[in-house]
């Protein structure tokens, strides 16, 4: 017999009494009990400013009826529902947010919405398709939006609705995921923030275990005054993770294998085996952006970590900047006083300097690759390098596909890489590539107070390797489609899972039969399961989601096609994946990457769009396609909401051109750019060339961009320093940009953008999209990102703003500069930027080109006003569509601040406060 191990936990909750529990079948009392997750999950979910104020349903002067979260549980796939019903009790029309925090390895499924009688029904199609039916309703002014933003482990779900007083909403939500085994449980969980009050308000998990023989029911039903905070608050205590954690004890180390609705599904995982030795690499990013905190959390997780090395285990430790450099250049055992001089020998790490993760992992394959041939590997034991960085290569090889294949091709079959990726800052999608490739996987650690805990966690995962060489097979001619089959490893308190069609039989029996290598045995295990029993019995089963087998096939299938997409060799491969990926989606009605969420009114004249989000950075579907049908290299469609027809608008809407929104202002292809320190690139149409050129000015002074008397504008920033005590690195902390003729000034800085006309002032925080127009001065701002201030639709200058660690121990907040060739200027017109706007520009020549110093950066000769200067071939960043890593502007770098281009030296272009013109000598 099969027993339930149940472990609860929700945050901020203090009434104990509102858990009800019904249990039908044997419980096991001696491990069932309530753990308190308080300290160890409390805010874990809202790691972002955004999230900070996460509420289910938003709005003010809204009634919120009821609030049902409902998961059935079939065998380690989940259906969950989400349900609300909202009423607009205010007296003015106004838009009702529904959010819901779901796990990221979720697919949502469907989205349903009642607005005063009009039903919304949604479909899965391909994205594409999606797009374009959302497009006309758009262009008809019927849509509304629903986007999906990303944070920690989970994803929000977003939507909103506009309704006049007195509109009765309902919303729905479903998502599907499948449960995985980690540290020997299962672990279901629930956001729950709905920020107030709830009437009814009610959770139910409904679990149908592996035997059939024993259902759990779990229902969490607080009533009003238990949802208080206090006795007397209007506020609500539940904010945080409804988790469920349970396990099962199994019959065999076979596994269980369930066939159903013509699928089948194999579990494996055995248990009571003696680990495998290993042979581990640690090799860790010392960079100077390792500084701080995340360099702290690293030493605190691996004392724990090497505290857990065996006399049987070997060991050494790879630490890197733009240096690579060994604790040991070979393996040692594990023992006391090897473990006790690496952990010394870690807590002197002082972070500094670039990235070269392609030489270090170099070493670290050839560390393993020595120790292999000199035979000091047992053949059964397991060679594994743990990669931990925050950032991308600097330093090296750069280029990360050719890393990819710089380790894919020194790497050998018995060694595998686990690649954990600090923060935001790291291309997480490389490091998942590198570790798919190579028998290994990919985590992301969240650079906060808990990060050293998700370090240890991580490493407990894989720590207790089991088996090796594990393969899954059927009789031939059984099964079809069958999921991935064989694993490199298993780890103790994991699982294997594979899926399949089942095939037409005689019979009424499939068998499976697994073969791995253990410590020191070899392994061949069979099972079977009757083909017709477990649909018999789900049939019988009131809660029991029929259809969990052939989901559960359809879910492995796409996140393992997800995943070889990824690595897809050629652009004909990546199409037929991409293929499958979609035709599966749509078929199985799964949000991916590749598929979006159309929801329709019955009249299909109103419609919202759901799209999957990408990772921060990078995303795990980054990269257009050749041919295909759809591509995630797709320009996102921007979410405009036009009220549809039901709500009645008290004042007229404002024309659409003057509706226009932020994201539709965009700079044309050629720009003159500022970034950085500060950078300039300026392009020159008349030759078709691109140039840069620093200038060394000092903090505290203000350089002329443009200036132009004849249209009355000045654009002028001021200069900030980096917080390095022994280097200056300046950068623009304020723009300011003038229109003299109507007094307007808007000043944007990292803080805030502030507009003045001399008489009012009007300051406008980052934190919203905000689009603001005044005598011919429009400011459009896009969220957290980016400004625009149009003059008189003839003039733009945007402004990127540039955001770092708040703690960062030497960089800061800074703005980036970018102003169009074609705007339209007077004769006038000058300044550091403005002055290549005047035509005709003196010709520029470029001769005698040959190699420098630096292969990479060739030398010539450029000829301009009468003079000769050296240039070097070079690159700078324009960071207008990827704001953390930017994309490469190639020019000819005019040293010494630009002398011999500019006119004058530049100190003539420091002027005395933001709104000066400049007054050339």
């Amino acid at each position: 017999m099969r027993h339930l191990l149940l472990l609860l936990g929700l945050l901020m909750l203090h009434q104990g009494s509102c858990f009800e529990f019904v249990i039908d079948g044997e419980w096991e009392d001696e491990t069932s009990h309530i753990q308190d997750h308080h300290e160890r999950h409390k805010r874990a979910i809202l790691t972002s400013e955004e999230q900070e104020d996460f509420e289910a349903i938003r709005g003010d002067d809204i009634t919120v009826k009821s609030y049902k979260v409902e998961s059935r549980i079939t065998s380690r796939f989940a259906h969950t529902t989400v349900r609300s019903s909202v009423v607009n009790s205010g007296s003015k029309a106004q838009s009702i947010g529904f959010n819901v925090q779901i796990p990221k390895r979720a697919f949502i499924t469907n989205f349903t919405m009642n607005v005063n009688g009009i039903t919304f029904v949604g479909s899965v199609k391909e994205k594409t398709v999606a797009r374009n039916l959302y497009a006309q309703a758009r262009a008809r002014g019927k849509a509304a939006g629903i986007i999906r933003a990303n944070s920690q482990d989970m994803e929000t779900f977003k939507t909103e609705v506009h309704v006049p007083p007195g509109s009765n909403i309902e919303f729905e939500l479903h998502y599907q995921e499948m449960m995985h085994r980690k540290l020997g449980f299962y672990e279901h969980s629930l956001y729950l923030q709905p920020g107030r009050l709830v009437p009814q308000f009610q959770v139910r998990i409904l679990r149908l275990l592996h035997s059939l023989s024993i259902n759990a029911h779990v229902v969490f039903k607080p009533n009003l005054q238990q949802q208080r905070k206090c006795d007397n608050c209007t506020g609500s205590a539940i904010d945080g993770v409804f988790t469920v954690k349970y396990d099962v004890n199994r019959d065999s180390n076979a596994g269980e294998l369930q066939v159903s609705d013509g699928h089948f599904v194999h579990f494996f995982a055995p248990s009571n085996l003696s680990p495998l030795p290993k042979n581990i690499v640690f090799v860790i990013d010392v960079s100077g952006s390792m500084w701080g905190v995340k360099m702290k959390q690293t030493v605190e997780a691996m004392q724990a970590i090497l505290d857990d090395l065996t006399i049987d285990d070997n060991f050494s430790v790879i630490d890197f900047n733009h240096n690579v450099r060994c604790w040991s250049e070979e393996l040692v055992p594990g023992s006391s006083i090897q473990v006790a001089d690496a952990k010394k020998y870690i807590q002197n790490i002082k972070p500094n300097g670039g990235t070269n993760i392609n030489e270090a992992l170099m070493r670290a394959v050839q560390m393993l690759v020595k120790a292999s041939n000199q035979g000091l590997i047992d053949s059964r034991s397991v060679s594994m390098i743990i990669l931990v960085s925050d950032g991308d290569p600097t330093v090296g090889e750069i280029k990360l596909s050719t890393i990819q294949k710089n380790v894919k091709r020194v790497m050998r079959e018995e060694f595998s890489l686990f690649s954990l990726g600090i923060g935001f800052d790291v291309d997480y999608d490389f490091l998942e590539r590198i570790a798919n490739e190579n028998r290994g996987m990919a985590q992301r650690i969240y650079a906060n107070h808990d990060a050293a805990e998700q370090l240890r966690t991580f490493y407990s995962q894989v720590s207790s390797p089991l088996l090796r060489r594990i393969t899954i097979q059927f009789p031939e001619d059984s099964v079809s489609e069958v999921t991935q089959n064989r694993f490199d490893k298993y780890f103790s308190g994991s699982e294997l899972v594979v899926a399949g069609r089942v095939l037409p039989s005689d019979t009424n029996t499939l068998t499976s039969i697994t073969t791995a290598a253990a410590a020191r045995l070899d392994l061949t295990l069979e099972t079977d399961a009757d083909t017709t029993e477990l649909d018999m019995e789900l049939a019988k089963q009131q809660h029991s989601f029929t259809g969990f087998a052939r989901q559960m096939w359809a879910y492995l299938t796409i996140k393992q096609l997800i995943s070889e997409r990824s690595l897809a060799p050629t652009a004909v491969k990546k199409r037929k994946i991409t293929q499958r990926i979609m035709a599966l989606a749509v078929e199985h009605q799964f949000v991916t990457p590749l598929t979006a969420l159309l929801v329709e009114s019955e009249d299909a004249k109103e419609r919202l769009l759901a799209d999957s989000p990408k990772d921060p950075k990078q995303g795990c579907c980054s990269g257009g396609l050749s041919g295909g049908s759809a591509s995630s290299g797709l320009a996102p469609v921007r979410v405009v909401y036009q009220p549809p027809p039901w709500v009645q608008m008290t004042t007229p809407a404002p024309p659409s051109q003057a509706n226009k929104g932020p994201e539709d202002w965009t700079l044309p292809q050629q720009v003159n750019l500022v970034d950085n320190d500060p950078h300039f690139i300026v392009h020159l149409p008349g030759s078709d060339t691109d140039v840069c050129f620093n200038i060394d000015s000092k903090p505290g002074h203000i350089l002329n961009l443009v200036s132009d008397s004849g249209a009355g504008v000045v654009v002028n920033g001021q200069l900030i320093r980096s917080k390095h005590k022994n280097k200056i690195n300046t950068y623009f902390g304020t723009i300011s940009i003038y229109y003299q003729p109507e007094g307007v000034s808007v000043t944007v800085s990292t803080d805030s953008i502030d507009m003045s006309d001399g008489r009012n002032n009007h300051s406008f925080t980052w934190g919203a999209t905000a689009d603001i127009s005044q005598d011919g001065v429009r400011i459009s701002t896009v969220r957290n990102s980016q400004v625009t201030i149009t003059i008189n639709n003839n003039i733009q200058v945007m402004v990127l703003l540039h955001r770092v660690w708040k703690k960062h121990p030497v960089n800061v907040d800074f703005l980036g500069v970018y102003i169009p060739n074609n705007n339209q200027y007077s004769p006038l017109v000058h300044g550091l930027i403005g002055q290549f706007s005047r035509e005709p520009f003196p010709e520029v020549s470029v001769y005698d080109i040959h190699e420098g110093p630096d292969p990479l950066k060739k030398e010539a000769t450029m000829e301009v006003k009468g003079n000769k200067l050296l240039v070097t071939r070079g690159w700078q960043k324009d960071y207008r569509s990827d704001t953390r890593r930017g994309s490469s502007v190639y020019c000819w770098f005019i040293h010494n601040s630009g002398k011999g281009l500019i006119d004058g030296h530049y100190t003539d272009y420091i002027v005395p406060d933001l709104n000066s013109f400049l007054q050339m000598p």
